[in-house]
């Protein structure tokens, strides 16, 4: 792993393992290959250097506004609700990307506790769709502070609305990681 000096390191080695994760489910393999290895890297290498970017937040409207309606947590489709991913309590906005679809146990046992906790908590990983969700904005609030480059010794006092100590560097294994919740079209009758 290499040294995570800052909150862009941290947030890209985790969006680029994210990355490697994603390529490989839809490639509907359950080994890493190289060329998932590669992405991983080469990823990490651009959003360090800036020669790369997160993709646009536009890919992740697109599936909630496409997919089938159901909790982004657990894949109930009744009692559904909105969360925010980070909770307004913490700092989080009523801005669409900090919008998830959420059943009502969920939402409630969430409360304003960051996503990432909540989930570890009951021994669960998020989809990757929704960590891709979490890490956009992670690094969109942090942007928007200049705080990207900041030391990590520096950031660790403030009051983030997302956990970046709980960034995930080491995901599941391949067969128990989920691309998203519910399929992106209803399945045919």
């Amino acid at each position: 792993m290499p040294e995570l000096l800052t909150p862009r390191h941290r947030i890209a080695w985790s969006y680029a393992n994210l990355a490697r994760a994603h390529a490989a489910l839809t490639d509907g393999v359950v080994r890493y290959a190289t060329k998932h290895h590669m992405i991983r890297s080469r990823l990490f290498k651009g959003l360090c250097e800036g020669s790369l970017s997160m993709r646009s937040i536009y890919d992740d409207e697109r599936e909630k506004l496409v997919g089938l309606r159901c909790c982004e947590y657990c894949a109930k489709t009744t009692a559904l609700t909105i969360d925010h991913l980070f909770s307004r309590k913490r700092g989080g906005t009523d801005s669409p990307q900090n919008l998830v679809v959420a059943c009502a146990p969920c939402n409630s046992s969430k409360g304003d506790r960051d996503m990432l906790a909540w989930l570890s908590s009951s021994g669960r990983f998020p989809t990757v769709l929704l960590l891709r969700r979490y890490l956009k904005n992670a690094a969109a609030y942090l942007d928007e502070r200049e705080l990207l480059d900041v030391a990590m010794a520096e950031i660790e006092h403030l009051q983030l609305p997302f956990a970046l100590d709980l960034l995930p560097f080491d995901f599941p294994p391949l067969e128990s990681l989920k691309l998203r919740m519910a399929p992106l079209e209803p399945p045919a009758i």
